[in-house]
């Protein structure tokens, strides 16, 4: 299995996904044209990781800025990840400015239906 990467652009977040070492990053804006069909190939990768993952898995989400419909992709990313948490470690580090209450708001909402540890911190 190979690494997951896609470099961001001012509509798509850097999404890098070592399956070696169990670290994922989302960073930057999540405003594609068409959401469903810009995560679907980190789903795919996430159903063939889930097949053999590391002990430990820590996603790190470090969004300046999210649309509606990426929310629901996170939501799906989050659920992939959610099984896994049966068997092994997953940690989400949900990072946000200090200023930022929109952010930090989201990663309270998602900490409230997502059955994972998501620790909230300040970049």
């Amino acid at each position: 299995m190979k690494k997951y990467f896609k470099e961001g652009t001012t509509k798509t977040p850097r999404l890098e996904m070592d399956n070696e070492s169990g670290r994922f990053l989302i960073e930057g804006r999540s405003i594609p044209e068409n959401s469903i069909e810009f995560y679907q190939p980190l789903y795919d990768w996430l159903d063939e990781y889930l097949k053999d993952p590391s002990m430990n898995t820590i996603l790190d989400v470090k969004l300046e800025y999210f649309n509606t419909s990426s929310s629901k992709c996170l939501v799906e990313v989050f659920r992939k990840l959610e099984t896994l948490n049966k068997k092994n470690n997953v940690f989400i580090n949900w990072f946000y400015e200090e200023d930022d209450e929109d952010m930090q708001e989201s990663g309270e909402d998602f900490k409230s239906i997502i059955n994972l540890p998501i620790y909230m911190s300040l970049l």
